[in-house]
């Protein structure tokens, strides 16, 4: 039987079992052939309050639940993703538009992230403190209670897995609002899954929704911590919103990466890198190759390899199996996409290939002779396009890498040297020496710094127990202390 049965979840959110949302459902479309592939349910604002209410209320009972029965329930989930891997990763490649290895990534990672998860209700809760008074002094973790998670279309089920496994770990109550062209890959698998683990309910709830749902998350009294991915302009309000109600915002954002081809590196083995770093999911990644800044004695040369490998580069519908490109998730990204190709022209840019698309499929596009006021540079594009830029010394690609807002991923390929140097001067929440932009493990510290967000709080033993716990000073005397009053 189908573990994804559209009959089980069709039209509905997932709050006291499935249940018929407040808004009017939406439809799921599959980008590459406009296919209709379900219905997924949408909730209100008042079913978010509701579910708050709800979460607050489980919140207690699954915090006392005993370590060993939360690790087993993250163990049985993390079975469910390689028990049903072929199942899921078909709906991910025809909801976002992925190519078969992309999609398979996404059931792997998510089996993982809840392994990693399952060591989580055994962690130290705390630390025993030295102090000058005749007591016990201990700092101790403690859950920080409901956890709501707001995630996007591109990666929607790493994205969405990454925060709610470790926060239901941790004993926290979690409500999921994946992004409505996502729903099943961001949602319902990660509902099914923990359905079939034996969580209890209330413990995790499904709603996806528009920005009337996301509103309320952030205003909800019962909500504590809201765990966001998404885009810059999107996470700001949703930093607003939670620092004006006082709760805590895990901003996953924007970025618009630079990959840094030395003086002296492989031309061939940096344009393969650079190739799969800029066009990897049609380029809709947080982590995509925004930006090739390319040594001068090596530019001519990277532009060429970077050309040919964007013209052999085969784009269609990913279900044939046949194409290393699918779509673009809908005609408002392709037609921005397309926008910003437009104006990096009109600025001096020079197309050398793609730079066309049909339908909602865009070419490979590699565009040269940029710089720091071509719009290909300063915007993050979130589309298949490679724009190339020059430098001449390694304090000047270090300037040009720290002028953009944006801070979450930086490559740079050639010598180790040089590069341990370069890596010393840049501004980023992560770098990688000889591997290209787009990088992500379970058990590694995610996150970027100015407007790529607030820091690695994604992924990691340290940063999970830092982003899904509070803590609490206790002290313990034998007797009662005296006081002079």
């Amino acid at each position: 039987m189908s573990v994804l049965d559209p009959s089980v979840w069709g039209g509905k959110i997932y709050t006291d079992g499935w249940t018929t949302g407040s808004a009017e459902s939406a439809e799921v479309i599959e980008p590459a052939t406009g296919s209709v592939l379900g219905t997924a349910g949408m909730a209100t604002a008042d079913d978010v309050h509701a579910a708050a209410t709800r979460s607050a209320q489980a919140q207690k009972a699954w915090a006392a639940t005993k370590p060993e029965e939360r690790a087993a329930i993250m163990r049985r989930a993390g079975e469910f993703f390689e028990a049903n891997a072929q199942e899921l990763g078909e709906w991910v490649q025809r909801e976002t538009g992925a190519i078969g290895a992309k999609a398979g990534l996404e059931t792997h990672v998510a089996a993982n992230e809840c392994f990693d998860a399952a060591a989580l209700p055994h962690h130290a809760a705390g630390e025993v403190l030295t102090s000058d008074a005749d007591h016990w002094s201990f700092a101790r973790r403690q859950p920080a209670g409901v956890v709501a998670v707001i995630s996007p279309f591109n990666f929607p089920l790493i994205l969405s897995i990454r925060s709610v496994a470790p926060a239901l770990a941790l004993g926290n109550t979690v409500i999921l609002k994946p992004d409505p062209r996502t729903p099943v890959s961001g949602g319902v698998m990660i509902m099914r899954a923990f359905e079939d683990a034996g969580l209890p309910p209330g413990v995790l709830q499904l709603l996806p929704g528009g920005a009337d749902a996301g509103i309320a998350l952030t205003e909800a009294p019962e909500v504590r911590i809201v765990s966001f991915t998404g885009s810059t302009p999107a996470g700001r309000k949703v930093g607003e919103a939670c620092g004006r109600n006082l709760k805590r915002a895990h901003l996953e954002l924007g970025g618009n990466n630079a990959l840094i081809v030395l003086p002296g590196a492989d031309v061939a083995a940096a344009a393969s890198a650079g190739a799969f770093g800029a066009f990897l999911h049609q380029g809709q990644v947080c982590m995509t190759a925004g930006r090739h800044l390319v040594h001068e004695s090596l530019k001519d040369e990277y532009v060429a390899a970077l050309r040919e490998k964007a013209e052999n580069l085969p784009v269609g519908d990913p279900m044939s199996g046949q194409v290393a490109l699918g779509p673009i998730i809908d005609e408002r990204q392709r037609d921005n996409i397309d926008r910003i190709v437009r104006a990096a022209k009109d600025a001096g840019g020079s197309i050398e290939a793609g730079g066309t698309y049909e339908n909602l499929f865009y070419a490979p596009t590699v565009i040269a002779g940029v710089g720091p006021d071509n719009p290909a540079w300063d915007e993050e594009i979130f589309g298949p396009v490679a724009p190339v830029a020059s430098f001449d010394s390694i304090e000047e690609a270090a300037e040009l890498v720290n002028a953009s807002e944006y801070g979450l991923s930086v490559s740079i390929l050639g010598d180790v040297g040089q590069a341990m140097k370069l890596a010393d001067m840049v501004h980023s929440g992560k770098v990688h020496i000889n591997e290209q932009t787009v990088m992500d493990e379970s058990n590694a510290p995610f996150g970027g710094v100015g407007a790529s967000g607030t820091g690695s709080r994604f992924g990691g033993y340290t940063a999970n127990i830092e982003a899904f716990t509070e803590t609490q000073w206790l002290t313990v005397r034998p007797d009662i202390a005296p006081y002079p009053f």
